[in-house]
């Protein structure tokens, strides 16, 4: 299904792609891509894919975004909003990285606190573009904006909830589960999208 699908929804989505690729490059200086190392399958890692939101810096402090965090760029603050930062990863799909549905990937940071056998189970599947956490959380930055410590808040908070969707689904996971996780997220992001 994920070679299908991203197959088919490629030549609707490479110019589209094209076009965020070129406003990003407009909007800020630096790369159209932002590439950061994510935990996969097995506990391999590897470089996902997004288009930049954010203006260049060292990478040091927390590796959460909070809603008005003031590195987000102009074309930034819409491709979160409408999580279309997210469609480069149909190239993770492509070279088999990722799932189009599956726990979303953790950095090695935040991996590193999960229990062991929590880790295990969470990373006997691909990670995916999206997954019912995704959804459930798909305002998390503005949960984040209203902490005095984001990335406290993510961990204590977040991390947690997020956990126990993944366990979920990966106890529970089919092909007709996934389709269904396809169907809300762009409900969801449908539905937002018209309410703003």
């Amino acid at each position: 299904m994920d070679l299908a699908l991203t197959l088919a929804a490629l030549p609707l989505a490479l110019p589209l792609m094209a076009a965020i690729a070129l406003w990003v490059r407009l909007d800020s200086p630096g790369p159209a891509l932002f590439r950061q190392q994510r935990v996969g399958r097995g506990g391999a890692l590897f470089r996902i894919h997004k288009f930049r939101t954010m203006r260049l810096h060292d990478g040091a402090g927390p590796q959460v975004t909070a809603g008005g965090d003031a590195r987000i760029t102009r074309a930034g603050r819409w491709l979160r909003r409408t999580k279309l930062d997210e469609l480069p990863q149909l190239i993770d799909v492509l070279r088999g990285d990722m799932s189009l549905v599956g726990p979303r990937p953790e950095v090695p940071r935040y991996m590193a606190l999960y229990a062991d056998e929590v880790r295990q189970q969470i990373l006997s599947v691909r990670p995916g573009i999206t997954d019912r956490a995704a959804i459930e959380f798909r305002d998390e930055e503005r949960l984040l904006a209203a902490s005095s410590n984001p990335e406290r808040t993510y961990v204590e908070q977040v991390m947690p909830i997020k956990q126990r969707y993944y366990l979920d689904y990966v106890a529970r996971r089919s092909l007709g589960g996934d389709a269904r996780i396809l169907l809300d997220t762009a409900r969801a992001l449908w539905v937002r999208e018209k309410s703003t």
